[in-house]
């Protein structure tokens, strides 16, 4: 086989397949129901051509047997008026007559057989026709039913152009869900390691760590400074020895008591006034 027949067999096979998927076997059915219908549709047209045809034989036929008679009265009066002549012409002008009526009864005749045969397939293949369309109607229910069932168990089973888009449609989306769930995941580790802070602010780990000392020292002094407002020092929780060796002054101090006495009161004033405003603050 050659390089120019084999192409064109794949050519032919490929076309071939190509139609045979195409192809819709209810429209084929209908399409040959609606062929098989324009044939008895020419056959009924021939028919009526030709019952025309010998109506028109038969009104001739009419119009010379009435001529006949016509020819034949015209012979008995030159008869009778004893002109032989005449009733010899209106008897050779019967006789003509005749003979053409003689020709369109044969044609006649051979039309009506002509349109008896027609008729009788006319029926035949109407019968054929009824006949065929009972079983394309057949035929389609089945082929629709058989489709109908087709696509349900492709349904069924997950096969098929639409369940396989729907399948590869399933697939990438719990493809594109899990990589935006790692997306998110390696965001929030990134920024609870700190890689976000580093790369908005120009500190380093060093400046950060200071910075929460620096935090956390502020804190404490500020806690001691409002705990010895509270009168919560370390200094007030000594032991009664200390401030017994503390009453033992010297003259000197004794003499500056009561400047010392003046002091203290004021700043009991303050610690109570302090005390007093952090309550309300609390109760607030």
């Amino acid at each position: 086989m050659g390089i120019l027949s084999r192409a064109s067999y794949i050519i032919r096979s490929r076309l071939n397949a190509l139609l045979n998927r195409a192809e819709d076997p209810t429209e084929t059915l209908d399409y040959s129901y609606e062929k098989m219908r324009d044939e008895l549709q020419q056959v009924k047209q021939g028919i009526a051509d030709l019952t025309t045809q010998k109506k028109r034989l038969e009104i001739q036929k009419r119009r010379l047997e009435e001529n006949v008679d016509k020819h034949n009265e015209q012979a008995r009066e030159a008869v009778q008026q004893d002109r032989e002549d005449l009733a010899r012409r209106a008897l050779e002008k019967k006789k003509a007559k005749m003979n053409q009526i003689e020709e369109l009864e044969t044609q006649i005749a051979s039309l009506q057989e002509t349109q008896d045969s027609l008729v009788e397939k006319k029926n035949q293949l109407q019968n054929r026709i009824e006949e065929f369309r009972t079983k394309k109607e057949t035929m389609k229910a089945r082929y629709e039913a058989a489709e109908a069932s087709s696509r349900v168990s492709e349904a069924m089973s997950g096969v098929g152009d639409e369940m396989d888009d729907v399948s590869r449609s399933i697939e990438r989306a719990e493809e594109r869900t899990e990589e935006m769930e790692a997306r998110s995941a390696a965001l929030d580790e990134l920024r609870d390691t700190g890689a976000f802070d580093d790369a908005l602010s120009d500190k380093d780990s060093i400046d950060r760590e200071l910075e929460s000392v620096r935090s956390d020292s502020e804190v404490d002094a500020e806690l001691e400074t409002l705990k010895a407002e509270m009168g919560k020092s370390t200094a007030a929780a000594e032991p009664a020895a200390t401030e017994d060796a503390d009453v033992e002054t010297d003259a000197s101090a004794n003499a500056d008591a009561e400047d010392v006495d003046v002091e203290a009161e004021v700043s009991d004033a303050e610690v109570e006034a302090e005390l007093e405003e952090l309550k309300n603050e609390e109760d607030a």
